[in-house]
């Protein structure tokens, strides 16, 4: 285990409630490891402090007109200066909620990722059209990502696992 418990940031950006359903089910994966710290902000409040506190990221966002929510975007925009260098290879994941097929979406958060640098850590999830959201599949990723935290398998740069 890591001297400290996992701690997990879900950004999200919601506005017909798919995105959220899925945020809501990574953070019930997270919570299922022992000592798991969630936050769960939306885009527009989550900020660099945020970003700094966590051991692990997740992204999650709708795609909206190919690319991801402009509230996902502006927290970017607003943390990538202040924490530049201070989160390298943090591990993160990415849930995507598509009307399309995501993939433009998932690309430019990948992109922007790279530039911190983070370090993706398991498969995106992309929810694409109308069927049964992938619960199941967001629980899941939680959990992992949680569960590599603590056993010191996904860690950051900056912090000794």
């Amino acid at each position: 285990m890591s001297a400290s418990a996992p701690r997990i940031l879900i950004v999200y950006a919601s506005q017909r409630g798919g995105t959220i359903e899925l945020a809501e089910a990574v953070e019930r994966g997270a919570k299922q490891e022992e000592n798991v710290s969630v936050r769960k902000l939306h885009g527009t409040l989550a900020g660099p402090e945020d970003l700094l506190w966590c051991d692990g990221l997740v992204i999650a966002t709708p795609e909206n007109f190919g690319y991801m929510a402009g509230a996902v975007k502006d927290f970017f925009d607003r943390t990538f200066y202040e924490v530049q260098g201070k989160v390298d290879q943090l591990p993160y994941a990415v849930v995507v909620r598509a009307g399309n097929d995501g993939t433009f979406a998932l690309s430019a958060v990948e992109r922007i990722a790279r530039g911190y640098p983070l370090r993706r850590v398991t498969e995106p999830v992309l929810w694409v059209g109308d069927g049964d959201a992938p619960l199941a599949q967001c629980e899941e990723l939680g959990q992992m990502l949680a569960a590599g935290i603590a056993f010191g398998l996904f860690g950051r740069a900056d912090r000794a696992s």
